[in-house]
């Protein structure tokens, strides 16, 4: 039985990644959100008037929600490749991917309180 397992190559894997995001890009108005946050945000992270180190961080963090909602939304991929039922486990992995983006949005806040609390010496 073949595996759906192309043979590796560097370019080859590249371009899979590529197609990915594009299409991730076109059908997930979530993941827009995250590209746009993610440009806003890095904008303001580079304008405030701080450490080069404490804008890296800032800046860095944007990318923890965007990693987190492409892993989202492969699983809801997944999910629906499996199943267009209703069944608890297929909600519950839907519901588990929603978490992670919900925490990592969590944290990249958390990150940016901490960071600029510091950076204006707040603390």
């Amino acid at each position: 039985m073949k595996l759906n397992k192309p043979k590796h190559n560097l370019f080859r894997n590249g371009m899979y990644a590529v197609e990915g995001f594009i299409d991730i890009v076109k059908n997930e108005t979530s993941f827009k959100w995250q590209l746009l946050m993610l440009f806003v945000m890095g904008i303001v992270a580079w304008s405030l008037p701080i450490s080069f180190g404490y804008a890296s961080i800032l800046f860095l963090s944007l990318f923890i929600p965007v990693l987190a909602e492409i892993a989202n939304s492969a699983i809801e991929r997944v999910v629906d490749l499996v199943t267009t039922d209703y069944h608890i486990l297929a909600k519950q992995a839907k519901d588990a991917g929603a978490t992670l983006v919900l925490l990592s949005l969590i944290v990249t806040t958390l990150v940016w309180l901490a960071v600029l609390a510091v950076a204006f010496k707040l603390v």
